[in-house]
Order: C-alpha cells, then structure tokens, then sequence
C-alpha cells in the first residue's frame, strides 16, 4: 500500500486524497488553515456567496423595467431595499464553515488521516509535522496562496483589507476604494456596488480585466460606469494609509482618493516558504511557485504539486484536476495530463465573463487562423424578456473543419451557460455539431446555436 502524504487541505489537496484513498493508498493530510482551505474558508466559496446576495440586489435594482412595485409608494424597489451586512457575512462564514465540514466528513469516510499542523519537506520521502516523521511514497505540495501586500500598505483588517478581511465587516462600506482591477478587485468591486457601497475601482492598465477579453472587459466597464461606479484607469497606487475614520490612496501620479475602506487586491503569493523545498531537490520559480509539468510532477522524485502554488492557472477547479492527475500518474492509474487549452474559468461580475479555450488576444495576435462569430444578447428573445441587453455569446472555430476551440459569453449566469461550449472544445465538436443539437425556445443558450450556426456560413 503507498503512503501518500499531501501538505494543504484546500482543492488540490482534499481532492487528491479521494482519489489516492479509492486508489487503494494510506493517505495522510496535513493541513494548518482548515480543510477545504482559502477556496472554501476565506476565498471562492465566502465570496461567491457574498456575490450571490449582490445578485438578488441587481436584480431588485433592475426589477421595475419588468414592472416590479413594492407597495411603499416608492415606484423603484431599489430605494426600498437596503442590505445588512452583519446578516450577510454571518451567512458567508456559516456555508464555508459547513462546506468545509462535509469535506472533512467525506475524508472521514475515505479513511484519510488529518493532521493540524505545518508540514515541511526533509528530502523528497519525509514530511515533517511538528516532532512526527511522516515517511512517504508520493509527496503532494498543495499550500496554496496567499494576498500580496502593497509594500508600505499593510492591511489593518478594519479599514484597509484584504479580500479574506471583508466578512469581518458589520457595516457596509460607505466608500470603498478597490485597488487593482484583475479579477479579483474586479468581482469585489462589481459586489458591493450592487450592495450599495460607493465604490472607486483603481487600474494599473488602461481597462478593467486586463487579462480577459478585451470585447468583454468593455462591456463590464461599459456597465461599471452607468451604475455609477468609477473607474480609475491607468492610475498606480502607491500607498494605502489610514487618516481618521478612513483611508487615503495615493496614486504615483501625486493623486489621492479619499474613502471610508479600501482593499487590496493586488495578486498572490505562492505559499512555499520555510518548507525545505528547494533542499529537497523541488525547483521553485522565480516569484516562489512550484515548478510541475502536466501530470502536477515536480522536479524532486516522487513529490507533486497542485493548485495556487503552482502558478498553473489559479482556480479551484485546476487545482482539483491537478491534484486528481497527481494520483492517477504517482498510483499507476489511467492518466490524462492537464490540458489548459479546455479549461473554462468565470468572472463572478455582473454581467458574468465566462471564457474556455482560444482567445481573442491569440488570434489578434496572429498566433492563430481561427474565424470569429460574436452575438449580442441585445438580439436574443429571452434577453429581451429579462431586460437583458449587456453582453454576447462568442465563438471561435477553425477555418475549413470548424472545429470550436473557444469561446466566451457575458451575460447573467455566464458560469452556466459555458458549459456546452467546454464540452465542444473538450470533445473537439465542430459548429454544425453544435448547431444542429437543440436549444429551448426561448433561452439565452439560443444564442451559442446561432453563433454556431454563423459560423458555418463562414466556412
């Protein structure tokens, strides 16, 4: 039986250890921060929920072009609904709290040993815990990342914070500063102006989403602006200090915007230090992430990693798939090396930025011969009916065998609707295929066949 010893609990980790467990390994976790890690406890899961309740608001904002009234005598519902935020990040903690309780019962039930504590590397065959030897047969580095910190900016968790910081709050912030415009600044910024928060988004770049499609970020920008939320474009922040009951950005410009919080989001941190890794014969990048190939092998015999401390794509979703493959190859079992090209990865913003495969930026770029449909969802049916006119279906095919290898969509539930459009590029459909399968009349979906359907006159 091969003893499998996996440092980190989150994604990479607690998937890793199912499959090792049903591949007939003795398999040990050794986790610090809580199972389920930043993704379930402090990251993807808090936030996305926190997202979820901006949602309902933008919802209730946009409700009276549908005829929505609320009995107040206040004709828009939108002043009639406040949020409390308390009640809002009580239930945040509460559902990753739970979440990460139904995976450690899932362990449980895998007979996968847990251990609390900081695991380091003594040669590729031994973590250390503590004062216990773990000796091992496959090691897994699944530690994650962490928020980088704006030198000179350090957050204070009341008023400059991180993005795990913000469910602390009570209160909702009466002018929130967003520093950095990536995904993360972009969803944080997106949530609490629906949640009523004044909100100021600070670029680095000339638009939002600097590395998503460039079609898409302009109509979340587009969108940004006519709710009112401002966007600071081409504007570097130098410091983030606290002055009263508030806080003070200054640009490097000589600028400063004044606000009542502000967070950072401002990229991650591999979490590789102090772990004996590089002793160990594991090679780290530059920045301190792990170097693997596809199969998640270090360079350190026997020793994996996955997830965020890989650098390889940071979501949750590769991190589960990374982990999964590192058992497959490390425990003998039928393998299929990680493949970025099919990955499909969601801006949680509203509208929603959902994306798989080839992109814009490549073929503008002259790195490939793909044809190009794009459809507004101004044109579609069921659009029309929700009040739906921000956003677009996207499909990429190559010439002659039309062939999807890609695709994007903007719209409300995009992380939804990408689904047949990862299935094709998965399973290498071609835009016929696609047509030809049907679609419910009415639906937003409609518009993935017509793009498909495009694309074949474009043969």
């Amino acid at each position: 039986m091969a003893r499998v010893v996996i440092i980190g609990g989150g994604p990479g980790g607690y998937e890793a250890a199912s499959a090792a467990a049903q591949l007939g390994g003795e398999v040990t976790v050794v986790d610090s921060d809580g199972i389920g890690g930043s993704a379930v406890l402090t990251d993807c899961v808090p936030s996305k929920t926190l997202i979820a309740t901006a949602e309902v608001m933008t919802e209730v904002e946009e409700a009276g072009e549908l005829g929505v009234r609320l009995d107040d005598g206040d004709d828009d519902p939108a002043n009639s609904v406040r949020v409390d935020l308390s009640v809002v990040n009580q239930r945040v903690k509460a559902l990753a709290a739970a979440q990460s309780s139904g995976i450690s019962r899932r362990l449980d039930r895998d007979k996968v040993r847990v251990i609390q504590g900081r695991g380091r590397l003594d040669g590729p065959e031994t973590v250390v815990v503590g004062d216990e030897r773990l000796d091992a047969d496959v090691v897994l580095i699944a530690t994650g990342a962490r928020p980088r910190v704006l030198k000179g900016s350090e957050p204070d968790g009341e008023r400059i914070l991180n993005w795990e910081q913000v469910y602390e709050l009570s209160e909702l912030p009466e002018r929130l500063i967003v520093v950095g415009s990536g995904v993360t600044g972009a969803e944080f910024a997106s949530a609490y102006d629906a949640l009523g928060s004044d909100v100021v988004l600070v670029s680095s770049r000339d638009r939002v989403l600097p590395g998503e499609d460039a079609d898409a970020a302009a109509v979340l920008e587009d969108v940004f602006k006519r709710r009112g939320l401002t966007v600071l474009s081409k504007s570097r922040a130098e410091s983030v200090k606290r002055q009263g009951d508030g806080v003070v950005v200054t640009l490097t410009d000589g600028r400063t915007v004044e606000g009542s919080h502000a967070l950072l989001a401002v990229g991650s941190l591999p979490n590789t230090d102090d772990m004996n890794l590089v002793e160990s014969g594991v090679s780290l990048t530059d920045g301190g992430f792990v170097q693997v190939d596809r199969v998640s092998r270090t360079t350190a015999r026997g020793v994996y990693a996955a997830g965020d401390c890989t650098g390889v794509l940071m979501l949750a979703s590769v991190a589960a798939m990374q982990g999964r493959i590192a058992m497959a190859h490390a425990l003998g079992d039928a393998v299929t090396p990680l493949d970025q090209s099919t990955v499909s990865a969601n801006v949680f913003t509203a509208p929603e930025i959902a994306t798989v495969g080839l992109s814009q930026a490549v073929v503008d770029a002259g790195g490939s011969t793909a044809l190009v449909v794009k459809v507004p969802l101004a044109d579609n049916a069921r659009a029309k009916m929700q009040g739906v006119r921000d956003g677009f279906v996207k499909l990429f095919c190559l010439p002659n065998t039309g062939i999807v290898v890609g695709g994007v969509v903007v719209a409300p539930r995009a992380s939804e609707l990408i689904h047949p459009i990862s299935l094709a590029v998965g399973a290498r459909l071609t835009v016929d295929q696609v047509a030809q399968s049907f679609t419910v009349y009415p639906s937003i979906s409609g518009s993935i066949a017509e793009a498909a359907r495009r694309l074949h006159l474009r043969n």
